[in-house]
């Protein structure tokens, strides 16, 4: 399958001088890291060492990525008592001293700070852990840090760059730092594919898990809303927001996800999923076999090159045993947009209102104040793009307003019932399929981004899973592949990408070009 892509993939040129790819952890998996300290070839102390010197090197100099917003100051502390607990014949699990990398709008209840990459929330660290993060702690995994992010999760201007925050600067992409990382996980999609840690969480309301994902040649899971907590999380939309593993396997993800699974009393839509599970006992490579997969045509056409790299992976499909059922289409997908544009606008001022009542210190307390101390710090925060989305989410008239109530129960529908369901009842389908992006395009801080296409939309909408996992490269750029389906549809999820992985095995880490010509 590598050889059919050979076509689109180009030379990069104006290399970065320096060989990045002789750091000893390049592309090691957790299983791998867990095997060097069972058999004490390496300590969870060096190991982490060993991620805080890549950081160094490669995040704050070389190729400047910018993609860690913050390290833990107790990191170090934190890998002795794991590896002390090692020694004493404890290991907790497959995370036990993995160096793990966050999103900066998941509260850490530490030294670190939680600001979603915003100026306004420096200054006092969250008072707890989020749910997450207390299972990830109690997983033995090390918290070695928080990584940039678009501000604000990319909910402030429609004219944002990508991977931008006041507090972090611009996020770059590893294959070719002048270009978009993606967002708004783009700290974690380029610190995890540049080898920063071992794995990385991300969140997402609509792509921006899968987008930096594809864009990073990563793999990214959203889960169904509500198999992962949202509580402590800086929300956008109660509807659509999760958090979700971003890794460079399949089976990293899979690990990760079942670990941080569970009922959380704080969020209700935790009580309605399965119990928590082990997803790598569905990580097989026959997994294709028999299998039914559409393709969703709505987001197929926004470049050639991307086309072709879908019809190998449909292909590869073929000859691992799939059927596939082309040209499947979304009835009233043209009327989505509008209506998740009035729902996440008006939970974004509900839901961020309650937030910021959560955490005390802080300088703001409120959208409204937010908006104000962007237009007093207008040099810092305003420089490169404005917050007209915050003001039209001002504007809204809370969650008993008609019009919110009538949008979510329509655009829920539409996705839900008449959506993915309908599509995949019709046609008896396990899963379906899109790209998950085009190739990256470059950073334009006065203009913003120019995105070029996606399929985020449907399971995003839906509150269903999806993940993406790497399709190929279009002239040395890394784009995805998306399986999605119905409501915790997980298990079938994760055995089709990780067959699809095994059988064309993409990934490749990335060369820290300067630019592409």
């Amino acid at each position: 399958m590598s050889q059919l892509n050979s076509c689109v993939q180009a030379p990069v040129h104006n290399s970065a001088p320096e060989d990045y790819s002789t750091f000893e952890l390049n592309e090691v998996t957790i299983a791998q890291l867990q095997e060097k300290m069972k058999s004490g070839t390496m300590t969870s102390e060096e190991i982490t060492k060993k991620y805080l010197d890549r950081i160094e090197q490669i995040d704050k100099n070389g190729p400047k990525l910018k993609s860690v917003i913050e390290v833990n100051p107790d990191v170090l502390e934190i890998a002795r008592q794991l590896d002390a607990e090692r020694k004493s014949g404890k290991v907790r699990g497959p995370l036990h001293g993995i160096p793990v990398l966050i999103k900066d709008n998941i509260d850490t209840g530490d030294k670190m700070q939680t600001t979603a990459g915003s100026l306004a929330l420096l200054g006092s660290p969250a008072p707890n852990d989020a749910f997450i993060i207390s299972k990830l702690r109690e997983a033995g995994a090390v918290l070695l840090g928080k990584t940039n992010l678009s501000e604000w999760a990319n909910f402030r201007s429609t004219h944002s760059s990508s991977g931008w925050s006041g507090r972090g600067g611009q996020v770059r992409n590893p294959y070719s730092i002048d270009r978009s990382p993606c967002g708004s996980s783009s700290g974690t999609g380029a610190s995890v594919s540049a080898n920063l840690c071992a794995i990385g969480i991300g969140t997402e309301t609509d792509g921006s898990i899968v987008c930096p994902s594809g864009i990073n040649g990563l793999v990214g899971i959203k889960p169904t809303l509500g198999l992962w907590s949202r509580d402590g999380i800086i929300p956008i939309s109660h509807s659509q927001d999760t958090a979700g593993p971003m890794a460079r396997t399949v089976t990293d993800a899979a690990t990760l996800l079942g670990l941080l699974a569970g009922n959380d009393p704080n969020d209700p839509e935790t009580g309605k999923a399965p119990v928590p599970q082990d997803y790598s006992k569905f990580l097989d490579k026959d997994g294709l076999k028999g299998a039914r997969i559409g393709i969703a045509a709505d987001f197929m056409g926004f470049k050639t090159e991307v086309d072709q790299l879908m019809n190998e992976a449909i292909q590869a499909m073929k000859n691992n045993g799939a059927t596939v059922v082309d040209n499947l289409k979304f009835e009233n997908q043209s009327e989505w947009g509008k209506l998740e544009w009035q729902v996440l606008i008006s939970e974004f001022k509900a839901d961020l209102n309650t937030y910021l009542k959560s955490r005390n210190g802080l300088k703001v307390q409120s959208l409204a104040d937010l908006i104000a101390y962007n237009k007093a710090n207008a040099d810092a925060e305003l420089k490169w793009f404005g917050q007209e989305i915050f003001e039209d989410a001002e504007k809204t008239k809370g969650l008993d307003d008609p019009e919110y109530k009538d949008a979510l129960a329509k655009v829920k529908e539409l996705t839900q019932k008449k959506g993915i369901d309908k599509l995949m009842d019709e046609h008896k389908l396990d899963a379906l399929i899109a790209p998950t992006n085009g190739p990256s395009w470059t950073i334009d801080l006065v203009n913003g981004d120019h995105f070029g296409g996606g399929s985020s939309e449907a399971a995003a909408i839906a509150g269903y899973p999806a993940i993406t996992v790497p399709a190929g490269f279009v002239h040395g750029l890394p784009v995805g592949i998306t399986f999605f389906g119905k409501a915790w549809s997980e298990p079938t999820l994760i055995k089709l990408a990780y067959a699809f992985e095994q059988a064309t095995k993409h990934r490749k880490a990335p060369g820290f070009s300067k630019s592409i010509e």
